[in-house]
C-alpha cells in the first residue's frame, strides 16, 4: 500500500489492430489490486493527430500524449497500420528514443517492431515479430537480427513479440518478470489463457490439421504431473507409443524444443512457483523439481532466470498471505 504504480504508456497510431490493443488493455488496464497491490497503470498516449481509430472503425480517444509516453515505466508499442510501418510518425520516433536513453523498457507486439526499428533502438539486436513480416522487415532494417522462428524475444530493456496470441504470452511473460509466475498464471486463468510460453517456443508449428488433437498434450500432462522423478526421452516416447527418435523429431516440430529442454524449463517453472509459494528450503525444492540437488538447481535456474534461486524468492515471492480475499 502506498507504492506508486508501475506506468504503462500504449502508444496510440491510427487504424491500429484491435486485437494487440485489446491484450495490452486485458493484461495491464483492468484492475487487478486483488492479485498485487498496485497492479500496472495503463494510459493510452496519443502518437499523432486526432481523430485516431482501429482498423476496425473504433474510435480511441487517449487521455495522454508523448510526454506521457516518455515519463511512463514501460513504453508499449502495439501492432500498427502499414502505413505507419513504413513511415512512423518521427514526434514518436523520437519520444521513444528519448524514453530508452532515459532507461525505460521498450516493448513492442507484431508491427511494433518496424516502429521500434525506425528509431534505431533495435540496431545491432534480437529481435522478432509475426514471421509473414520477416522478409520486408529484414530487407528494411538490415542492421537488426531479426528472428522469426520465435514468440517473443526478451532483450533486457528492449522486448518484442510475433503476431496475435504471441502478444499475449510477452504482455503475460511480462507480468511474471515484475511479479513472478504464479501472478502471471493467475492472470492467464482469469483471462481463459494457457500460463505463458516461453519466447524460444516456435511461431508456427506443424498444422493442427496434420496432428491429432491429443498428439502431445497427454504425454506432457503425464509428465508435468511427474517432474520430481528421473524422466527421459525414452519414458516419453513410451507413453506417446513412439519411437524415441519420432517422438523426439515430432515433439521438437510442434512445440519448437527439444524433450529435454521442456522439460528443464518446466521444472525452472515448477521450482518459481515454490520459491514464490512455499516456505521449503532451497534443498527440497531441488527434489520436488526435479533438479535433485541445490547445485543444479542453481545451475539451470540461474542460465534461464538469471537470477540465483535465492535471490528470486527475496524479490519475486508472491505474498498470498497478503494479498486481499
Amino acid at each position: 500500500m502506498g507504492q506508486d504504480r508501475h506506468v504503462v504508456a500504449l502508444a496510440v497510431t491510427d487504424s491500429l489492430p484491435v486485437f494487440e490493443l485489446a491484450v495490452a488493455c486485458e493484461v495491464f488496464g483492468l484492475d487487478r489490486s486483488d492479485i498485487v497491490d498496485p497492479w500496472y497503470d495503463l494510459r493510452l498516449c496519443a502518437a499523432e493527430p486526432g481523430p485516431l481509430r482501429t482498423a476496425a472503425g473504433l474510435s480511441v480517444d487517449p487521455k495522454y500524449d508523448l510526454e506521457d509516453l516518455v515519463a511512463a515505466d514501460t513504453v508499449l508499442v502495439s501492432g500498427v497500420h502499414r502505413t505507419t510501418q513504413v513511415t512512423p510518425p518521427e514526434p514518436l520516433l523520437d519520444a521513444l528514443r528519448r524514453a530508452h536513453r532515459a532507461g525505460k523498457r521498450i516493448v513492442s507486439l507484431c508491427g511494433g517492431a518496424y516502429v521500434l526499428a525506425a528509431a534505431g533502438l533495435l540496431d545491432g539486436r534480437r529481435a522478432t515479430l509475426h514471421w509473414m513480416n520477416a522478409l520486408d522487415f529484414a530487407h528494411r532494417f538490415p542492421q537488426v537480427r531479426v528472428d522469426p522462428t520465435v514468440l517473443y524475444v526478451d532483450d533486457g530493456d528492449i522486448l518484442t513479440s510475433a503476431g496475435t496470441a504471441a502478444a499475449i504470452d510477452l504482455c503475460l511473460h511480462i507480468v511474471r518478470r515484475d511479479h513472478g509466475s504464479a501472478v502471471a498464471a493467475e492472470v492467464a486463468r482469469r483471462m481463459v489463457v494457457p500460463p505463458p510460453r516461453q519466447g524460444s517456443q516456435a511461431q508456427h508449428p506443424t498444422p493442427i490439421a496434420t496432428r491429432k488433437p491429443d498428439d502431445l498434450s497427454a504425454v506432457l500432462a503425464w509428465a508435468q504431473e511427474r517432474l520430481d522423478q528421473q524422466l527421459t526421452v525414452a519414458d516419453l516416447a513410451r507413453q506417446a507409443h513412439l519411437s524415441p527418435t519420432t517422438f523426439a523429431r515430432r515433439f521438437r516440430t510442434t512445440l519448437g524444443a527439444t524433450p529435454l529442454q521442456w522439460l528443464v524449463e518446466q521444472r525452472v517453472r515448477r521450482a518459481q512457483e515454490l520459491l514464490e509459494t512455499t516456505d521449503e528450503p532451497i534443498e527440497r525444492i531441488a527434489r520436488l523439481a526435479g533438479f535433485g540437488t541445490p547445485a543444479n538447481l542453481r545451475h539451470h535456474f540461474q542460465r534461464l532466470v538469471e537470477v540465483s534461486p535465492q535471490t528470486y524468492r527475496h524479490v519475486f515471492r508472491y505474498r498470498a498471505r497478503t494479498t486481499p480475499a
